[in-house]
């Protein structure tokens, strides 16, 4: 039934999901009890399918079992039990509980720099989230010296023209938009723009994003002409 449960997240069949997944979560609890790995992996499943279907408080409820219980079993510094840290900080987000949810992407972050190493991919992800977080706390400066330090590790890394670089210097253009630095995000935008039409072509999703957002900015900055240009470019495709 787990492997149906799978399928049926993968089909965005979540309500069909949903059920599947309780029945299993029901069945490891009798069997295995509630310690068990499968059954703790059970949990982190239907947790996973309630936040698709918008059902962040049992979601919440059901984040807050996996992580006890994998600190206390594994203990907090487990890669299960940093990432049950960051997938409840998520949550947290998605409920608007910022506060919170910076408070345990800090400690996501703390533990797997130390443990994993800066330039782990899954370091990097909790840098961009604690970034992100800040966005939405109104900590510009903060967000913006960590989405700096991300930027910097992934072009070492990866290269300037890798879709993940690429995607840290859109997000800190929206940073840059949002902290009131027009000049720098709108730098930034046309750079993300010219790569992207460049490597993926004119007609890509992540292309004709980056058009909007920068025909976006023009509007703010009242530069109707390149307005115009580009909504002609839209237009033609």
């Amino acid at each position: 039934m787990t492997d149906l449960a799978c399928a049926y997240q993968n089909l965005g069949k979540f309500e069909e999901a949903e059920i599947i997944n309780l029945r299993v979560l029901e069945s490891k609890i009798r069997i295995n009890g509630k310690d068990h790995p499968d059954t703790i992996w059970s949990m982190s499943s239907l947790a996973y399918t309630y936040g698709f279907l918008g059902k962040w408080r049992k979601t919440e409820k059901l984040e807050l079992q996996v992580l006890e219980i994998r600190n206390r079993l594994f203990g907090e510094e487990h890669p299960d039990t940093i990432q049950s840290m960051a997938n409840l900080a998520c949550t947290y987000s998605s409920l608007g509980k910022w506060a919170e949810a910076e408070k345990l992407e800090l400690k996501a972050l703390e533990i797997r720099t130390r443990v994993l190493g800066i330039e782990n991919c899954d370091t990097i992800q909790s840098m961009a989230n604690l970034a992100c977080t800040y966005c939405n706390l109104g900590k510009w400066k903060d967000a913006e010296e960590w989405e700096l330090q991300v930027l910097e590790i992934k072009t070492r890394i990866f290269g300037k023209e890798h879709p993940d670089t690429i995607q840290s210097v859109s997000s800190l253009a929206c940073t840059y938009n949002m902290y009131g630095k027009w000049k720098e995000s709108e730098e930034l935008l046309t750079k993300v723009l010219t790569m992207r039409t460049r490597i993926l072509g004119k007609e890509h999703p992540d292309t004709l994003q980056s058009m909007a957002d920068l025909a976006h900015k023009y509007t703010g900055l009242r530069k109707w002409k390149e307005v115009i240009e580009l909504q002609v470019q839209v237009l033609d495709m």
